[in-house]
């Protein structure tokens, strides 16, 4: 970005990228692999499958999720010699994809979406559907040997003081549980409870059929029926044009306004610089470099540009009565990602369709109630409705942190996610108050980027090189509005005793 002198630096930042004397065994630095011919011994199949076992140690991490998050980090403290076992509450590595609504393909392009160490085959297409994302996630899980319990889900943790380790409870596929005692226990399931349901008046006297998004598998069997879909973020508009494209006759329910760009603007005018040739780590240290301001100031310019390309969709959703809005502070859709990973659409042809009028469109402020055929609107007609499709998102951050460790743990940690005095991700990729706890979460950029600063600092402790005598304070909310902003609303920065940064350092709405 130019300035009025270009001799001057516009932002220095600094960034750990490796521990003296514990570098990954990477590259030049691989393994020779002459361990490895076993003549007599035994094979390295057999070690491994032993190694994941866990009989006679316990795991120094616990990783609770085997989504991208958990495995890239699992990957990350091996490389370090950080023993680590992922929990995966579902039967296998990569289902938390292949679960997803049939129609689910990534809203980003390729080239930001890489795991660190095995970049994605140059075959494979821009937009990546959700199986492929699963199969990927599952391979590469067992191509860098992480170590990983399917059909396992994590019931509760405490910590023991005295002894410096995590009680963790899990509860195995065949019913038994096992009280594993890591000393780091790492949450890495984007840190959401169960499907949130509204309590909208009437639903609950619906007589068709209601779901959660989080169930949506297809929109196969409803053709020619009447479906309503509550909500219009990105998955809202995902499920009523695959309902669409079966033959159903969908209307979707606006609660709150949105912002809305075309993928192909959004892809243009964000983040370009993973599409000139650049190394993917210079391209990440780039992203994670940038202030909070010069980040705004880029998404107020990229947002003007977007509504300029955009102009024709946008006039059109409008004359449909669509409510948009372009983002706190001018921002667009960037914002929106830091605020709450929701609030926005990059269209990839539902929009079209409600233009065109192929998909209707409701107002929840004229809606009165839902009574059993559908809903009751304030001019007293009845909009019918065979299914209703709740896309409301999830649980609180907090309710589960509270849920699985307990009030004083929760209390302990404040906010998890949102932004703190500093500028900081409260609680997110750093220390906690909570000696031995982590949390990290967001998109494949987000996990390749924050997955490494998180493993150093683990490391770094294992290693004896940092201590937890002085933990963080719970964070203090942001002196402006007296509360946490949402997540992602200012940038997060690995701003620990190991990964300094003079500034707070952005994920580029990643």
């Amino acid at each position: 970005m130019p300035t009025a002198n270009p001799g001057r630096a516009w932002v220095i930042s600094t960034s750990l990228r490796e521990l003296k004397g514990f570098e990954e065994p990477i590259g030049p630095n691989r393994p020779d692999g002459s361990q490895q011919r076993t003549f007599g011994g035994e094979p390295w199949g057999e070690r491994r499958a032993k190694d994941q076992l866990y009989v006679d140690r316990e795991p120094a991490v616990l990783v609770v999720g085997g989504g991208h998050n958990g495995i890239e980090l699992a990957a990350r403290l091996r490389l370090l010699n950080v023993d680590a076992l992922v929990v995966e509450r579902l039967p296998k590595v990569g289902d938390v994809w292949r679960r997803r609504y049939s129609a689910l393909a990534l809203h980003n392009g390729i080239e930001l979406n890489h795991l660190p160490y095995l970049q994605y085959p140059s075959s494979w297409p821009r937009y990546l559907p959700k199986d492929m994302l699963g199969d990927w996630i599952e391979s590469y899980a067992r191509t860098m040997e992480c170590n990983v319990w399917t059909n396992t889900t994590f019931v509760e943790g405490r910590f023991d003081e005295k002894r410096g380790v995590w009680n963790a409870r899990v509860r195995l596929g065949d019913g038994t549980e096992r009280i594993l005692h890591p000393r780091h226990l790492v949450f890495a399931n984007g840190v959401v409870g169960e499907p949130n349901v509204p309590d909208v008046p009437g639903l609950r006297d619906f007589k068709g059929e209601l779901i959660h998004s989080h169930h949506f598998d297809s929109g196969a069997k409803w053709d020619g029926k009447k479906v309503m879909v509550l909500g219009v973020g990105n998955t809202a508009h995902d499920i009523a044009q695959d309902l669409h494209a079966h033959g159903a006759k969908v209307k979707m329910i606006q609660r709150g306004s949105l912002t809305v760009f075309s993928v192909k603007s959004a892809s243009i005018n964000h983040s370009i610089y993973y599409n000139e040739g650049l190394p993917l780590d210079d391209c990440d240290l780039i992203v994670s470099c940038n202030t909070f301001e010069v980040l705004l100031r880029g998404y107020k310019i990229a947002t003007q540009r977007m509504l300029e390309n955009d102009k024709e969709l946008l006039d059109g959703l409008q004359a449909k009565g669509f409510k948009l809005d372009i983002g706190a502070e001018g921002g667009g859709h960037q914002m929106k990602v830091r605020a709450s990973h929701g609030g926005y659409y990059l269209n990839v042809g539902c929009s079209d369709l409600i233009v065109n009028g192929e998909i209707g469109l409701l107002q929840y402020s004229d809606i009165e109630r839902f009574v059993p055929d559908g809903a009751l609107m304030k001019d007293g007609r009845i909009e019918p409705a065979d299914l209703v499709v709740t896309a409301t998102g999830y649980q609180s951050p907090h309710a589960v942190v509270q849920q699985l460790l307990g009030n004083e743990i929760a209390q302990k940690l404040g906010p998890v996610w949102g932004m703190d005095e500093g500028g900081e991700m409260c609680n997110m990729y750093k220390p906690t108050p909570q000696k031995g706890l982590w949390f990290t979460g967001g998109g494949f950029a987000q996990a390749r980027i924050w997955t490494h600063y998180i493993a150093l600092q683990i490391k770094a402790r294992e290693a004896g090189i940092v201590t937890d005598e002085r933990l963080p304070e719970p964070p203090k909310l942001h002196p402006m509005t007296g509360r946490a902003i949402p997540y992602g609303q200012q940038s997060p920065a690995a701003t620990t005793a190991l990964a300094s940064s003079g500034a707070a350092a952005g994920t580029d709405g990643l």
